[in-house]
C-alpha cells in the first residue's frame, strides 16, 4: 500500500522534484573537480539507500541509516563548510542592482548573446607566453561574486582582454606587474589588485605568495584564478580553494570556458 502512494504523484511532488534537482545541480557544480565531490556522491548513495529502505518497510535499516544521516549533520557542515560559504555567498550576494541581473546568475537562464564572454584563448596564449619566459603572473577571473572590494586596492581599468595586454601588464619592467589583475568579463577592470592570503596549512610549501592569494580569493568567493610561476613557469589553475590539475593549456581553457558558463 505504501507503494501504491509512492507511485501517486500529483503537481506538488513534481515540483518538489524539480527543485531538489536544481539544488543538487548547483552543489555539485561547487564541488565538482574538488577532493569533496566523492563526499558528496557518497551523501546522495547514502540519501538514496536511506528513502529506498524507507520505502520498502524495512524499519531497522532504516531508522539506522536515518540515525547516521542526523547526527553526521554536523560533520558535514564541518567538511563542506567553505562549499557551503560559496553557495550562500552565491543566494545572498548583495549585487543584484549590478549589470548583472539576478537571474543571469543561473546558468540554465541564460540565454546565447545575453553576456560577453571572456576571451579564454588570448588568456591562456598569454599564460603560455609567460610560462615560456618564466614572467609571473597573478589573474582573477569575476563570476557571480562581486570582487568590489579587491578592485578598491588596485589601479582601476577599463582594457578589452587581448593576449599583448596581459603579457604587458606583468612585464617585469612595468608598474603595473605587481599584485593581482582582474578580469571582468571581456575587460581587464583593475590591475596591482592586493588578494587576500590564505592561511590553508595544505598548501605545498613549493608555492608562493602568488598561490596563497589565489587559494585565498577563490576561497573567499566563486571567482577563478590563474597563476604563473616565476621560479618554474608553470601555470597553476585555482577554483574553489583548490588546485584544478589539467593535462595540457588547451584542456585549461576548455575547464574555464565550462567553469563560465
Amino acid at each position: 500500500m505504501d507503494f501504491l502512494n509512492f507511485l501517486d504523484f500529483n503537481i506538488t511532488d513534481i515540483i518538489d522534484i524539480f527543485l531538489v534537482a536544481i539544488l543538487l545541480y548547483y552543489v555539485y557544480k561547487l564541488v565538482r573537480r574538488t577532493v569533496a565531490i566523492n563526499i558528496f556522491i557518497g551523501i546522495v548513495i547514502v540519501w538514496a539507500f536511506w528513502k529506498l529502505t524507507d520505502v520498502l518497510g524495512m524499519t531497522m535499516i532504516s531508522s539506522m541509516v536515518g540515525g547516521f544521516m542526523q547526527v553526521g549533520l554536523i560533520a558535514l557542515i564541518i567538511v563542506f563548510q567553505q562549499e557551503i560559504r560559496k553557495f550562500l555567498l552565491m543566494v545572498g550576494s548583495t549585487n543584484l542592482a549590478s549589470k548583472r541581473n539576478f537571474f543571469k546568475r543561473f546558468s540554465f537562464m541564460r540565454e546565447d548573446g545575453l553576456t560577453i564572454g571572456t576571451n579564454v584563448d588570448a588568456i591562456i596564449s598569454a599564460c603560455e607566453k609567460m610560462s615560456s619566459t618564466k614572467t609571473g603572473a597573478l589573474l582573477v577571473i569575476e563570476r557571480n561574486n562581486s570582487l568590489d572590494f579587491v578592485k578598491s586596492t588596485g589601479d582601476k581599468m577599463n582594457i578589452e582582454i587581448t593576449q599583448p595586454i596581459i603579457e604587458s601588464i606583468f612585464f617585469k619592467n612595468s608598474p603595473l606587474h605587481d599584485g593581482a589583475t582582474v578580469i571582468q568579463d571581456n575587460y581587464i577592470v583593475a590591475t596591482r589588485a592586493i588578494l587576500p592570503v590564505s592561511n590553508e596549512r595544505t598548501i605545498p610549501l613549493r608555492f608562493g605568495l602568488r598561490h596563497r592569494a589565489a587559494v585565498g580569493i577563490t576561497e573567499k568567493t566563486d571567482s577563478l584564478a590563474l597563476v604563473v610561476s616565476e621560479e618554474t613557469g608553470l601555470v597553476s589553475y585555482i577554483k574553489n580553494g583548490e588546485f584544478i590539475l589539467f593535462n595540457n593549456l588547451d584542456e585549461l581553457a576548455s575547464i574555464i570556458k565550462e567553469d563560465l558558463l
